[in-house]
């Protein structure tokens, strides 16, 4: 397939797992890619991964917490590719603790990087899309953000918050142009869940030692052997955004294998 074509996509979080799985997506159905993370050796490994396609990729060091590191780095994006059609917000964080033992420094740091970044970076393409072509936003909600996952009430928090948001946005920007989606991965193997990704912004998820795993008895997929890989959230990533997605706008898809019915 070649969806991407002519398009120009600008992704966060494309250092590991699932951006990083987005970003070899949309390159090989033809887009021009700018992967932006914060850790500059996940993007290498990215650029390294895209082999051939690499000539339409551009690597792009970008702190989505920083106010300052977005503007400036959705502006170079921007000019490397020309403009903007679609605009991918895979960065986010996963950090787990007990929560009557979470800081509230460790509270506002997840909020700060997954629901204010995700604002923050929309707010600065904003212009672009709206000058773009079939514009459309692809926003990282979660299964938390409507079922219970314990010990993640800051990240559910967070995920909640960007869902509600992209609801919000779609509602104001429609008649403009620019379609905004949200995707709710659940388990899915990734940097973020099993704490190996590059471009990891805290320590990996880790529950706490004496957490109570009759909990996630319902957290287990209903088909497969296990948690997927990132690929299965790239696809429809993709698919949202592209013109086959054309007439969904203001929702979001569960990708978790039935976790969830």
């Amino acid at each position: 397939m070649d969806r991407y074509a002519g398009r120009r996509v600008l992704i966060t979080g494309a250092g590991s797992g699932i951006g990083q799985a987005t970003v070899l997506r949309i390159l090989a159905e033809g887009g021009r890619v700018v992967a932006a993370d914060v850790s500059e050796a996940g993007l290498k490994d990215t650029c390294e991964k895209a082999g051939p396609a690499a000539d339409r990729l551009t690597a792009l060091v970008v702190d989505i917490s920083d106010e300052n590191s977005v503007r400036e780095g959705v502006a170079a994006a921007v000019t490397a590719l020309g403009g903007l059609d679609v605009l991918v917000n895979a960065a986010g964080v996963l950090r787990s603790s007990h929560t009557h033992e979470t800081s509230l420094d460790a509270f506002n740091r997840v909020i700060q990087i997954n629901l204010v970044g995700t604002f923050l970076v929309i707010r600065e393409a904003i212009p672009a899309l709206l000058a773009g072509d079939d514009a459309a936003v692809v926003n990282f909600s979660s299964t938390s953000a409507m079922f219970a996952h314990p010990y993640m009430a800051a990240y559910a928090a967070s995920k909640g918050g960007i869902q509600s948001m992209t609801h919000a946005l779609a509602a104001e920007y429609g008649k403009r142009g620019i379609r905004f989606n949200s995707v709710q991965p659940g388990s899915i193997s990734s940097g973020m869940t099993d704490g190996t990704g590059a471009s990891r912004q805290s320590v990996g998820p880790g529950l706490p030692e004496d957490a109570d795993m009759s909990l996630f008895v319902k957290l287990a997929p209903a088909i497969g052997q296990g948690f997927a890989g990132p690929e299965s959230v790239a696809s429809v990533v993709a698919l949202l955004g592209s013109q086959d997605g054309s007439f969904i706008t203001g929702t979001e898809v569960r990708v978790d294998g039935g976790t969830h019915f």
